[in-house]
């Protein structure tokens, strides 16, 4: 089962002006070991969605390693990268279903981009299912609510059973029902072995949880706390 280590990780981006860089994280060290349910916190721009993209393997550090099971994410290219696929489920900010398909179309879509070839039907109707969401499957997304939305979004990320979930701000702009659901399902999915690592505001719902908790301060760890609460850092 993956462990997850980011040595010295540090990330930057493109600035306003010419050759200008804005840093994003620096010199992060990091390990996530699995099994374990992560709470990313911190502010606004303080490099939650950087760290969450870096595990996963969708940006590359500029400097310092991030680690796969001891291996260098750098090393997978080409046909390796089938394996982060299957190894990370993800939910970022940003919407990931395709508004003119489906939401089986884009299950479906997920599911063989992680290598998934046969029992697709079967597969897409379990997750909805389990996210709360069944018999929504010919519906197109502009016809579900924000919070449908997220469950559906989490459902294809769900899909192909990876062994870690990495989530950016899943919870935004829902009601505290939904909130206290998909906190629920995440705790029984975490339950069962799955590696959760979520970015979130919801002060109130780590506080009741009571797991890991990092803080990051415009881009640098300044906190890492087990049985934590929302601020905690030593």
């Amino acid at each position: 089962m993956p462990e997850i280590r980011l040595e010295g990780a540090t990330k930057y981006y493109k600035g306003e002006k010419k050759r200008q860089k804005n840093m994003a994280v620096e010199d992060i060290d990091l390990t996530i070991e699995q099994g374990e349910f992560v709470f990313l916190i911190g502010s606004s721009g303080a490099g939650k969605s950087t760290i969450l993209k870096l595990i996963g393997g969708e940006v590359s550090p500029d400097a310092g390693t991030v680690y796969l099971d001891d291996v260098s994410l750098s090393r997978y290219f080409g046909p390796f990268q089938i394996r982060l696929r299957r190894t990370f489920g993800h939910v970022w900010q940003e919407s990931q279903l395709m508004r003119k398909r489906t939401i089986y179309e884009n299950l479906a879509l997920a599911a063989r981009a992680g290598g998934m070839r046969t029992r697709i039907d079967r597969a897409v109707m379990k997750v909805l299912g389990l996210v709360g969401m069944p018999g929504v499957e010919h519906c197109y997304p502009v016809e579900l609510s924000i919070g449908e939305s997220r469950r559906v979004e989490l459902a294809r990320a769900l899909i192909c059973s990876p062994p870690v979930l990495l989530l950016d701000e899943l919870t935004a702009n829902l009601d505290d029902d939904t909130i206290w659901d998909i906190i629920h399902l995440l705790n029984e999915i975490n339950n069962h072995g799955t590696t959760v690592v979520m970015a979130t505001h919801a002060s109130q719902y780590v506080n009741i949880m009571r797991r890991r908790v990092i803080t990051l301060v415009d881009g640098h760890l300044k906190g890492d706390v087990r049985n934590g609460k929302y601020g905690h850092i030593d």
